[in-house]
């Protein structure tokens, strides 16, 4: 095996502060790390216990925000409740053949699909 898991997945933010604000607080991920970085600021976030993280990074102004960050929640209804708590707009949940889904997006656009029970 060449590759063992996907360790980082960079996410375009024009502001780190908010999405930080947004993804501890709406979502509840866990700070990784905080650091200076010659751009910025090294800052990524991830589910407790979650082996990958997000780079929320603002040094790509130019960067389009991405779509279909797939994540699992053991819960999709109560994840709904709580972004809509949060002020998130969310597309669903919905029944599909492969399971519960509820589609929502960060603040700078990027998509995500939380799919589970």
């Amino acid at each position: 095996m060449l590759i063992s898991h996907v360790v980082t997945v960079t996410v375009p933010v024009s502001d780190q502060d908010r999405a930080l604000a947004f993804y501890t607080g709406a979502l509840g991920f866990e700070v990784r790390s905080d650091n200076p970085f010659p751009m910025g600021r090294w800052l990524t976030v991830a589910p407790k216990g979650a082996e990958s993280s997000l780079l929320l990074a603002s040094w790509f102004p130019g960067m389009a925000p991405i779509g279909g960050l797939v994540v699992a929640a053991p819960d999709v209804d109560a994840l709904a409740d709580r972004l809509r708590e949060h002020g998130v707009q969310v597309q669903g949940p919905s029944d599909e053949p492969w399971g519960r889904q509820l589609l929502f997006q960060d603040p700078f656009g990027n998509g995500f699909v939380a799919t589970g029970g």
